[in-house]
């Protein structure tokens, strides 16, 4: 028995350094640095895990801090959203579509990009705020449909105007006043032909067709006396929920127009009166409401004064601000004499009592309507519960509505937290000046369709921050256009490579050094995405990213071409699909089926369509090269120029596109027929300004410098011996200063005319 200490070997067999274990009876060698079991079996080396980056979270701004948070659902993946819905009484408008698309695009992201679970709540103001407007409508119809006589509706449009005048002279706002003397003077244009009509006894159609367009001219004004004469015998609830019925109905098809998806839930508080009485009386018991001549009020110095409550966490500066307020309140506010109702001008109205010409129900303080901001809270309460995750609004809603909302509701639920997170979307402009619906001075979704396409709309918007002022403008929505141009394109051109032929083989081609380069690229480009879309729903950076992405993508593409090489199929189809499913999926700018790209013609078919009629072109193209190559070799210019008219006249009128490339088959391109007719307008456009401008260069290089001035009698009106002017046309000398400027104009004709004459003598 013996025992030989540890010591290592160095083999002759193996760079590798040994380490033996001497022990009686046993010798083992093991690989240094390696773990072996006692019987000298090799074993998996340790593992450590990489060391990673920080993932980014996504964080929200919050109107209630003020400052971007991370978001976290109060319930796992789930999230509880209400956003404030339109109150419909009249066609919706530009600055409403600025709230639903942003929502719509937010809702998209947080659901279909972030996984979450997102259970999206709506509501219709029904039967309320638009009461007035209701009301004046069915008395203008009203008044319609006894035909009123020529004369007589001469004489109510004069008795009208004399409030309307004095209206308009009490009117301090400058927008108001502005707005007010444009209706004026509308009325007063349509005035004069019908006074001169009648008193000249013209023909019934004369004074027929002049008294429906001062009718049409002064319905504002008149509506509006109507309504002081008449207003307080219109008692029937029924007058008051026909319109909106309609305008409800007109809603959702132009949110169906846009894109927009449908809430999961859609309530009208025209059917939640019980509960939002139900709603008020428990804020009463609560201790933070009373009773007032037949309305209830919201006392919120009492809920201030509450150490687990605050009112005005959302804009607290703006407590005490009575011209806020009063707008807020609008047809709820009451008159200087009934002040004393309430205990502090701050108070609100949570249930009005009912005027004559008003809709009322019954409660237990009498007959009465809603407050203007109960109806949210009662109905989301009813739906979402004591507590949401988000709630969305428009910018100009954050006082005193939404923070009267969040008073009310967690004076009800005696919480602090009824909602979590609160998104504001930005203002909307038009060509840069405020949008208004009371100040007439706005563009329905109806009229802005008619102009641009619902995805050149959500791409303005998209191209925007959803929490800043949009300037709804020819430059915003030039920018889209441009946009949706650029990317449709590049799907122009990729669904044109994938339909080149080749076998199952040929998909998977060598990766050299620029397949590698564009593919780092496209991974970096979708992680700047993502972190944009983490950084607020920063949109406006995440679609520069995809257009950076693009350009490297058309780059690569052209350096392909121009070096008559395939590029790689399969990751310009990554690219392609990727792109597609952020402007699909993600955003909501592409509607139908096709995998890659925008739809062609109607939804739903679009795929099919390109599938269908895309073999029959091609067949076209091939024949047509065929014939265009045959043609150059006999020099048969006839046929060429058939083939150029199928191309530029023929095809486009079929939303057919073909690109003739040198050395490479002929591009074809299915795309909608309205743009490519566009585009060939453009085109010529360009080319006929491009000729304007040569020809009026050529022409003003004819003109002999001797004689460029001497036409300008008005201006001069004595010359040097060279046509130089030196004195004006009353006979005094030039000054030095233009004398020195026209010097310079002379001397640059002096050289354009220089040129011409070479131009001519080379014959060119």
């Amino acid at each position: 028995m013996f025992i030989i200490k540890k010591y290592r070997l160095l083999t002759l067999f193996s760079p590798f350094f040994y380490y033996c274990d001497f022990k009686p009876g046993i010798f083992h060698i093991d690989v240094i640095g390696r773990q072996v079991t006692p019987k000298g079996k090799r074993v998996q080396p340790p593992w450590s895990p990489p060391e990673g980056t920080d993932i980014s979270k996504l964080r929200l701004y919050n109107s209630l801090t003020r400052t971007k948070e991370v978001f976290v659902p109060q319930k796992g993946n789930r999230v509880l959203w209400y956003c404030c819905g339109p109150t419909v009484y009249d066609a919706s408008h530009m600055g409403h579509a600025r709230s639903y698309i942003s929502f719509d695009i937010l809702r998209r992201i947080l659901k279909d990009y972030f996984k979450y679970d997102v259970f999206y709540f709506d509501i219709i103001l029904y039967n309320l705020i638009p009461h007035t407007f209701a009301r004046q409508n069915y008395l203008m119809e009203q008044y319609r449909e006894k035909k009123p006589s020529p004369s007589q509706i001469l004489q109510d449009v004069l008795t009208a105007r004399t409030p309307f005048k004095a209206k308009l002279a009490e009117t301090t706002d400058p927008d108001k006043k502005q707005m007010l003397e444009r209706l004026d003077a509308a009325v007063e244009a349509a005035l004069g032909p019908l006074q001169m009509a009648v008193q000249s006894n013209a023909a019934g159609d004369t004074l027929q067709n002049q008294a429906q367009v001062l009718l049409e001219e002064a319905k504002d004004l008149l509506s509006d006396w109507l309504d002081c004469q008449f207003g307080s015998q219109v008692t029937e609830n029924s007058i008051f929920s026909l319109l909106p019925k309609y305008w409800e109905g007109e809603y959702h098809k132009d949110m169906e127009a846009l894109n927009v998806l449908p809430p999961d839930v859609l309530t009208r508080v025209s059917e939640y009166v019980p509960e939002i009485v139900a709603f008020v009386k428990r804020i009463v018991d609560n201790g933070y409401g009373y009773g007032s001549n037949g309305s209830v009020y919201f006392d919120t110095a009492k809920f201030d004064s509450c150490p687990a409550h605050s009112y005005a966490k959302l804009v607290p500066e703006a407590v005490g601000d009575q011209k806020a307020l009063q707008e807020g309140e609008g047809d709820l506010s009451i008159s200087a004499d009934r002040l004393s109702e309430k205990r502090s001008q701050n108070d609100f109205a949570l249930w009005k009592a009912s005027k004559p010409g008003e809709p009322s129900w019954d409660s237990p303080w009498g007959k009465g309507r809603p407050g203007w901001h109960i109806e949210c809270s009662a109905m989301a309460g009813s739906i979402l519960g004591q507590s949401m995750d988000i709630h969305g609004g428009g910018f100009d809603l954050r006082f005193p509505h939404h923070d009267n909302e969040l008073a009310q509701s967690e004076a009800y639920f005696e919480n602090d937290h009824w909602v979590r997170y609160f998104l504001h979307t930005g203002h909307l402009t038009i060509a840069g000046c405020k949008m208004s619906k009371s100040l007439k001075n706005f563009i329905t979704i109806k009229d802005a369709l008619a102009k641009h396409t619902a995805r050149q709309l959500r791409l303005a918007f998209l191209m925007h921050s959803w929490k800043d002022t949009l300037d709804y403008s020819n430059n915003t929505m030039e920018s889209a256009i441009q946009y949706e141009r650029f990317i449709n394109e590049f799907f122009l051109n990729v669904k044109d490579i994938l339909r080149s032929p080749t076998d199952i083989t040929g998909q998977f081609e060598k990766w050299e050094a620029e397949e590698i380069e564009l593919n780092k690229s496209f991974y970096e480009k979708k992680t700047s995405v993502h972190e944009a879309l983490c950084d607020n729903i920063d949109t406006r950076s995440a679609l520069e990213e995809i257009r950076a992405l693009v350009g490297q993508s058309n780059t690569y593409m052209a350096a392909r071409r121009s070096a008559k090489l395939p590029p790689n199929r399969m990751l310009l189809q990554s690219i392609a699909l990727y792109l597609t499913d952020m402007l699909k999926v993600t955003f909501g700018a592409i509607e139908g089926a096709e995998p890659i790209g925008f739809p062609v013609g109607g939804n739903g078919q679009d795929s099919d369509l390109e599938n269908t009629v895309m073999p029959y072109l091609s067949v076209l193209s091939d024949f047509r090269e065929d014939v265009r190559k045959i043609a150059r070799e006999k020099k048969v210019t006839e046929l060429l120029r058939l083939c150029d008219e199928l191309r530029d006249d023929t095809l486009p009128e079929l939303g057919v596109r073909l690109e003739d490339r040198d050395g490479l088959p002929t591009s074809v391109k299915l795309m909608d027929k309205e743009t490519l007719l566009k585009e060939r307008e453009e085109k010529k456009k360009v080319i006929a300004e491009s000729i304007y401008l040569a020809m009026a260069k050529l022409a003003k290089m004819k003109v002999k410098p001797s004689e460029m001035f001497r036409s300008e009698t008005d201006k001069y009106s004595i010359f040097d011996e060279m046509g130089f002017p030196t004195h004006d046309a009353e006979g005094k000398e030039l000054s030095k200063g233009l004398t020195k400027k026209l010097r310079k104009l002379y001397e640059a004709q002096e050289k354009l005319y220089n040129e011409y004459l070479q131009s001519t003598q080379n014959g060119s």
